[in-house]
């Protein structure tokens, strides 16, 4: 038995209601036009059914407190630093504008590991979104859990890639670079409030990042409508991502798409080649 046993199988229901202004705010945030019909954007389900924590529940790093009581939906894991290592999702239904949702979520697993850089702490989640009663998306969302940087510690220094990022066997590529504004608009529409993404000094000083980092499922959103671009609204039957290094604010990002027989491979490198995401998807 491990010591968060006691949380595995914990479920959590959220309600909320999709909107016209909600769309309109997400596809200002990606620079895309809005889309036609009455189905909403794949990846728009991360603004609903968002975590409410009151301010003053807050810890330090910006996400709610955890703690042992029974109200607690994930459990107190004494490890300060987490990160949205990745997620596998099927999109079942598209999701019809002023749909009421529901999102019925579950505590997995949670696996406690050793790694280079210390203590880990994968803990799985399992959700449910439903629009107007019907079952839309599932989702498996994997965090992880580490150790606090040392005090004093240099910033991470993340291995530099091949040398320059190559475009050649990909299908399409696309070029931007995340700035601030578009990490505080992600943030807003999530209502994330993990200081990573807005509060430079404590991601350098206490996280030992050397700018603000871009959200892992901030990358996926982009390569989905990178999908979206090439392939249609809506195109995807499968879709899974994880995170293989932090991206910084500021530092160009280039996103990768190519079909195969069996799907579609995307992905997200630096300029230098450093691999940011990986992801596969299947058509619907």
């Amino acid at each position: 038995m491990g010591e968060w046993d006691g949380w595995i199988g914990r479920e959590e229901r959220r309600q909320d209601q999709l909107t016209s202004g909600l769309i309109s705010r997400w596809c200002a945030a990606l620079d895309r036009a809005a889309p036609t019909g009455n189905a909403v954007p794949q990846g728009l389900h991360w603004c609903l059914c968002t975590p409410d924590a009151p301010t003053a529940a807050l810890g330090e790093d910006g996400h709610p407190r955890r703690d042992d009581n029974l109200a607690s939906f994930l459990p107190p894991i004494p490890l300060p630093r987490r990160m949205w290592a990745g997620s596998k999702l099927e999109f079942l239904e598209p999701i019809p504008l002023d749909a009421p949702i529901e999102r019925v979520s579950k505590v997995a697993s949670i696996t406690a590991k050793s790694g280079g850089s210390g203590a880990l702490v994968f803990v799985e989640i399992a959700h449910e979104t439903h629009a107007a009663g019907i079952l839309a998306l599932r989702e498996v969302q994997s965090l992880v859990y580490r150790e606090a940087a040392p005090a004093g510690a240099p910033l991470v220094q993340h291995s530099p890639g091949d040398g320059a990022f190559e475009p050649a066997g990909w299908e399409c590529t696309r070029a931007l670079v995340p700035g601030e504004a578009l990490l505080f608009r992600y943030s807003a529409l999530t209502f994330n409030s993990h200081r990573i993404h807005y509060d430079a000094p404590y991601a350098r000083d206490v996280e030992g990042y050397r700018a603000l980092v871009v959200h892992g499922p901030l990358i996926a959103s982009l390569l989905l409508d990178m999908a979206r671009r090439e392939l249609g609204e809506n195109a995807l039957a499968t879709f899974s991502f994880r995170a293989v290094s932090p991206g910084m604010c500021g530092e160009p990002m280039h996103l990768a798409l190519r079909r195969e027989e069996t799907g579609v491979t995307l992905a997200a490198f630096t300029t230098d080649g450093r691999q940011l995401m990986t992801a596969s998807a299947t058509l619907a």
